[in-house]
């Protein structure tokens, strides 16, 4: 009897003193609830032929006709899901293996840098355009891109070439999606990397120096082998991802002239819904989504456990 008293003190004495940290995960747990599952209510609307009225969200969607997988038969049918779903997985994929071997390369080479204050300085400067919105490098890109007095195509001009609407052409602009992704975020991902190589035995570069090996074998022998597990894992987990091609950065790039190449899913369901007024539509188009990068996420976790034993939970 006493052993189970003393079993139930010690467990009422560790609930108190754990109890300050359970009432600071109150507030954010709380956050999470209103914004992040309460609004999965709207999920219905996919599968409703929902009409917004004035007797507001909830008696709207409760008095909605209620028509199965009609929304998403439409979603399939409509003229414009492939060619979306193929620029968003095209763009997407760019973007992964490219933010994958450019902060490579530049990491390798920052890598060589003896000077430290000058490796420091670079590293910031590489590291500010992280920090800034997609709404602000908007205005700067198509400002230094502009067809008609940008820095770009006035330098083109020295050269013979004309004007180059960058950002308004099809052909050009889910290139210059994955250009701008490299500019804003190569300093964040190249820090990664040279954590990793840090991370190196110096042993293997001193025996490297012994046996004759300059720089460039190096690199070739020691780093890039000791790094490529890391860069493996990343892409491998960059598979959930897939289906995210960036909404911000699209929505403040592109315009109807390049919907044909740069229209991806997040800005398809923004027009459908926001501007179109098409709720249900949209709501499937999203859910699709999110299920399709569920599963994508799901497998990348199981490939990475088994081939480079990362868990998460």
């Amino acid at each position: 009897m006493d052993t189970k008293m003393e079993i139930r003190k010690r467990k009422r004495d560790k609930f108190l003193s754990q109890l300050p940290l359970h009432l600071m995960l109150l507030i954010p747990v709380t956050i999470v609830i209103i914004y992040n599952y309460l609004p999965m209510v709207g999920l219905w609307m996919a599968f409703t032929r929902y009409i917004p009225t004035l007797d507001g969200f909830w008696r709207s969607l409760w008095r909605a006709e209620f028509i199965g997988l009609d929304v998403f038969r439409l979603a399939f049918r409509l003229p414009t899901t492939g060619q979306v779903f193929f620029n968003t997985v095209f763009i997407s994929v760019m973007k992964i293996i490219s933010m994958l071997i450019f902060p490579l390369i530049f990491a390798l080479m920052l890598n060589e840098v003896r000077k430290i204050w000058f490796k420091k300085a670079v590293q910031t400067v590489t590291f500010i355009p992280f920090f800034l919105s997609w709404v602000i490098l908007a205005g700067i890109f198509l400002d230094v891109f502009n067809p008609r007095d940008g820095v770009v195509n006035q330098m083109l001009g020295w050269f013979g070439v004309g004007p180059i609407f960058f950002f308004g052409e099809a052909s050009l602009f889910p290139f210059m999606m994955v250009i701008t992704e490299i500019w804003k975020n190569i300093g964040f991902n190249t820090i990664i990397i040279l954590a990793a190589i840090a991370g190196i035995d110096p042993s293997m570069y001193e025996a490297a120096v012994i046996d004759g090996a300059g720089h460039m074998k190096q690199a070739r022998y020691i780093t890039i082998p000791s790094v490529i597990p890391m860069m493996v894992l990343l892409a491998i987990l960059s598979l959930g991802n897939i289906l995210n091609a960036g909404f911000e950065q699209v929505f403040n790039f592109y315009s109807p002239a390049v919907f044909s190449s740069g229209d991806i899913i997040d800005t398809l369901v923004f027009r459908t819904g926001l501007q179109d007024g098409n709720f249900s539509l949209a709501t499937a188009i999203g859910l699709l989504r999110s299920v399709i990068s569920l599963a994508l996420i799901s497998l990348s976790y199981l490939i990475a456990n088994k081939f480079s034993n990362y868990r998460v939970f």
